[in-house]
């Protein structure tokens, strides 16, 4: 029996020919479909940056879009975003947006309506104990707070160590687990397991009985997986529901724990402020709901009686001095009333903290005023779990707020379409612009991606001051004209707009802003301005690294 030559070749062409064929309405398909969903609720710059991907590496960039393309969360996460947000807003029906005792311009009015609507959160007053750039003196202000601690401490830290710098904080928890303090302790899984202090940290936190948690881990093996492009970038601490500590700071070393940072002198520069009053509430609300999130414990999220439960202390401690006790009393360093017994305890236990000035060589003017003014303040918390974007809203509508000078430190600046219009028509409207960023960032990509848009700034009469590398200005702030300032976690990028958990403070009055303004000169003083004819000269290789590294930036 013969086989037919012709049409075995036939046959065998038909299949190629089909399963090419197929190949290609299956390619075709899956762009024509890209091309109407990768677009619906999403930033024209992300959806043209995961459309390049799709349409030209389609098995790279389908299974990223799938895994990462949302810049949301879903299922749990979202319920207990939603469940808090219903709290919060129950247990605030009855305060007013902003305080009533302050009285705040109507245009300024409305801005707060608007971070009241999306989080939830009123404008409250808030003391400033001291708006702090010493990184060393920042950990040791806050050891000292956890030392005078009485009921309870919680802490947040997108990253947290163990190491010498860090060892003043981590023996003032010791100290008050072991008296019986409530410690509640929680850091970001990604961000602080790359350092040599991750374990360490773990076992001390063990060893002294101490409640601690990963934000966001990835361990597969352990059956718990978040998104590995999600992080919870929060710096935060409330002791005793009366003080908290915020900023940008993170709980390591200044060189991040690298001998080369520290050979050539590469420090990270910081600010954290020190708040008392009804703002420490919103703080604590925050902390609840991430702990809330990652553990499974509901606590309570108080209301806004900081200064009610400050008062009741300080009259039991006064009805002890009247009833012939023989009880003295004193201020504590954060205005709080003790007993004599009390400071002088405390004084012992803190008195083998590390003193002595600073590693990160820099302008040293740190903010703590003689009498400490009374400021309106809100809390605006931000991140996946909020679908409005509440930080990006708020510096966007800051920045149309200007009328003379906006000045900005961040150290990421890749603004979205919406920031950066606002930026260029603010400069275009005649408002001094001052951007302050650092020489040489910390971050290959995100360094590049930030330069691309430096031209565009640069010819709508932006001064871009840059900080003296190696040094990394890791500050995070803004002030608008004389009139309010927003601090925090948060970086003007993408990344902390829609990916990254963020906590930011909004200030009007008092004297934050002044602060503020004063820290803005030092880092002034010492960095150098970019020209444009100085950044026309870059070479066309630069300019096709930060054009290709601004587009990577948009995906998501």
């Amino acid at each position: 029996m013969t086989v037919d030559s012709n049409a075995l070749d036939l046959a065998q062409w038909d299949w190629a020919q089909i399963v090419s064929t197929t190949f290609i309405v299956l390619d075709y398909t899956i762009k024509v479909i890209a091309v109407g969903v990768v677009p619906e609720n999403r930033r024209p710059s992300s959806s043209s940056a995961w459309l390049l991907l799709i349409l030209f590496l389609p098995v790279v960039g389908i299974p990223l879009f799938l895994m990462l393309g949302s810049p949301y969360i879903t299922g749990r996460r979202e319920k207990i975003q939603e469940e808090a947000n219903t709290r919060l807003q129950q247990g605030t029906v009855d305060i007013p947006d902003w305080p009533s005792a302050l009285g705040v311009p109507e245009m300024f009015g409305g801005l707060v309506t608007l971070n009241r609507n999306l989080t939830y959160l009123p404008m409250v007053t808030g003391t400033d104990h001291g708006v702090r750039t010493d990184y060393e003196e920042n950990i040791r202000v806050m050891a000292g707070a956890v030392d005078e601690a009485d009921d309870y401490v919680d802490v947040c830290m997108y990253i947290m160590t163990a190491d010498a710098t860090t060892e003043p904080f981590l023996a003032a928890l010791e100290r008050a687990a072991a008296r019986g303090v409530k410690i509640r302790v929680m850091f970001d899984h990604l961000g602080s397991r790359k350092y040599a202090g991750f374990r360490p940290l773990k076992r001390r936190l063990d060893a002294a009985g101490i409640d601690w948690s990963l934000m966001l881990p990835f361990q597969p093996l352990k059956g718990r997986v978040r998104r590995v492009d999600l992080r919870n970038h929060r710096k935060l601490m409330v002791v005793d529901g009366t003080r908290a500590f915020m900023g940008s700071m993170n709980m390591i070393e200044s060189s991040y724990g690298s001998a080369r940072n520290a050979q050539i002198g590469r420090h990270w520069h910081d600010i954290m402020v020190e708040l008392t009053g009804p703002i420490v509430a919103s703080l604590e609300a925050v902390f609840v709901t991430d702990w809330f999130t990652e553990t499974g414990e509901d606590l309570t999220i108080r209301a806004y009686d900081a200064a009610e439960r400050l008062q009741e202390r300080e009259v039991a401690i006064g009805q002890r001095l009247t009833t012939g006790r023989g009880v003295s009393a004193e201020r504590d360093r954060s205005g709080r009333l003790v007993t004599a017994d009390e400071a002088k305890t405390r004084t012992a236990e803190s008195s083998d903290r590390a003193s002595g000035p600073s590693v990160t060589s820099g302008p040293s003017v740190t903010s703590v005023p003689s009498d400490s003014e009374l400021n309106a303040v809100q809390v605006i918390p931000s991140g996946p779990g909020f679908r409005t974007q509440p930080n990006l809203r708020l510096f966007v509508s800051l920045v149309y707020l200007a009328q003379k000078r906006l000045r900005i430190v961040s150290p990421y600046f890749v603004p979205d379409e919406s920031m950066l219009a606002a930026v260029i028509t603010a400069a275009h409207r005649g408002v001094e612009i001052e951007l302050y960023v650092s020489e040489q960032a910390d971050q290959f990509m995100v360094d590049h991606a930030q330069s691309s848009y430096y031209e565009a700034l640069l010819e709508a009469g932006v001064r871009i001051y840059r900080y003296p590398a190696p040094k990394v200005l890791h500050t995070k702030c803004f002030t608008v004209d004389d009139l309010c300032s927003v601090m925090g976690s948060s970086n003007m990028d993408m990344r902390s707009f829609g990916l990254n958990y963020e906590v930011s403070l909004l200030a009007y009055g008092g004297d934050i802003t002044e602060g503020l303004h004063g820290i803005m000169d030092a880092y002034r003083s010492v960095s150098s301005e970019l020209t444009a004819d100085e950044w026309e000269e870059r070479s066309w290789g630069r300019r096709w690294l930060d054009s290709a590294m601004r587009l990577t930036s948009a995906l998501q």
